[in-house]
Order: structure tokens, then C-alpha cells, then sequence
């Protein structure tokens, strides 16, 4: 599951006690959070500039430092707590931790720093946690190869890639939109499911956009092995992930 930065702070506590009742049934959450929002209120703070380009937050050495206190302090902390506040046992941890996410430069890296794209997931780390009883929270900054050089990894590009190597076969983000809209008749309105193909075409038509535009390209990524669908919810309705797992058509389903 992938939490959006902009959305925690909405989330209800009903939401991590809808994880805690999963757990018990035994199905156990893997979390990949964001932290925009409180990253950038940091950055403002500190008198540190940055920008983005197609989502994408510019990154150097400065804006790297905060990235991964907020991330790997302050954000990934909150979840844990309000897990642990269900009765539910969470670890946190960040891809720095145990080399658990490997990277290298994204491509456009002239453009956006140092920023990382996930080269290697150590799997069976995530999984000797879940195998302890504990829900893993991650915060997404890598290591390269050589375990030196620091990455910012966008969540929703981690979050795919750490679905892709545990092998799992559904990974939902949660956001604070409803899923994929697009105007129909003069109104917005949630697709229910959409195609790669699909997802493709809207990007070339302007119907994504933005910081939509990094999580449908995680999902298109992610969607490989044994990992089937893609679900976008909105993380306030009341016990979405129950629902998403009952097959409840809520949100929007991104499948091959």
C-alpha cells in the first residue's frame, strides 16, 4: 500500500483500525509513504528552494537532508504510532535501512537531482518483519549500489517496486482524490477501471496530469509478475481497504 504525504493527516483512525482487523484475518499491509506537504512546509522553513518537474521534486545534497529527516523521522514515526494506537505492532524503517531499496540516477537526473529510480528491493527483509507479527512502514530513500550516494524516491515508484519484488498481486494507493476522474458530459467522473493503454492516452490528452502523472507510471510499473491491479482509493471513506479487498468496486482499478 502506498499512503500519499498529502493524505495522512486526514486519514481517520478508523482507517488503521481497518489494517489491524486485516492483520487479524492475516492479511498483512507493507506501507510506502509519502511526505510532500510536510517535506515542503520544512524546506519553506529552512529558506531551501525547490521545484518539480513532472511531479518530480528537484533534489540536491540540502533538499535530500530534509527529504530524509521528514520522511524517515517525523512521517514515518506518525504512521507507526498510530498503528501501534489500534493495538496493531508496526517497524519503521527507510530503504537506507538494511540496503532495503537499492537505486540509480532517473534518467532525467540533469533535470531533478538526485532522484531515484529502485534498482533492487530486499524482499526478504520486508518479509522477516512480517513473518515477527509487525506491519512495515517504509519511507522512500534509497541507496545506490555502492551504498554512498543518498536517493529521493518518489513514493508512488517505490511503493510499485516494492509490490513487484514481494510478488504481491494487488497494490492500493491511498490519496485524497476519489481515483482516475474524467470529464463525461460535462461532469467528472471516476473511472472505474482503466487499461494501460488507457492511462497512456489520457496522459497524451491532458486528462492526467501533474502528480497524478508519477503514480499512474508506478502502477503501469508495478503491474508485472504476479502483481494483477492497481487500485487508487480515497483514504478517508470508511473501511476502504476492507473494501478493496472484498471487490467492492471502489475507486479505480488499474489493470493490464
Amino acid at each position: 500500500m502506498k499512503c500519499g504525504g498529502s493524505t495522512l493527516a486526514a486519514l481517520p483512525a478508523s482507517f488503521f483500525e481497518d489494517m489491524r482487523h486485516l492483520q487479524e484475518e492475516g492479511i498483512v499491509t507493507v506501507i510506502v509513504h509519502g511526505g510532500g506537504p510536510a517535506i515542503s512546509d520544512t524546506l519553506g522553513k529552512l529558506g531551501i528552494e525547490s521545484g518539480f518537474v513532472n511531479g518530480l521534486r528537484v533534489t540536491n545534497e540540502a533538499v535530500l537532508d530534509v527529504v530524509e529527516m521528514v520522511l524517515s523521522g517525523q512521517i514515518n514515526k506518525e504512521i507507526v504510532r498510530r498503528i501501534q494506537l489500534t493495538g496493531a505492532k508496526a517497524l519503521g524503517l527507510s530503504g537506507v535501512d538494511g540496503h532495503l531499496i537499492e537505486a540509480r540516477a532517473v534518467a532525467n537526473s540533469h533535470e531533478v537531482g538526485l532522484v531515484g529510480d529502485v534498482t533492487k528491493v530486499n524482499a526478504e527483509l520486508i518479509q522477516g518483519i512480517v513473518g515477527m507479527g509487525y506491519i512495515p512502514v517504509i519511507a522512500p530513500v534509497g541507496l545506490g549500489a555502492d551504498g554512498g550516494q543518498r536517493y529521493n524516491i518518489n513514493a508512488d515508484t517505490a511503493a510499485g517496486a516494492v509490490a513487484s519484488h514481494l510478488g504481491v498481486e494487488q497494490m492500493v494507493v491511498v490519496t485524497d482524490v476519489p481515483g482516475i476522474m474524467k470529464v463525461v458530459d460535462g461532469e467528472k467522473q471516476v473511472l472505474p477501471v482503466v487499461s494501460v493503454a488507457q492511462i497512456e492516452e489520457m496522459i497524451t490528452s491532458g486528462d492526467i496530469y501533474g502528480g497524478m502523472i508519477p503514480k499512474v507510471r508506478a502502477a503501469i510499473a508495478c503491474i508485472q509478475g504476479q502483481v494483477q491491479e492497481v487500485v487508487i482509493v480515497n483514504g478517508s471513506k470508511p473501511n476502504v481497504l476492507s473494501k478493496v479487498l472484498k471487490g467492492e468496486g471502489i475507486g479505480t482499478r488499474i489493470v493490464r
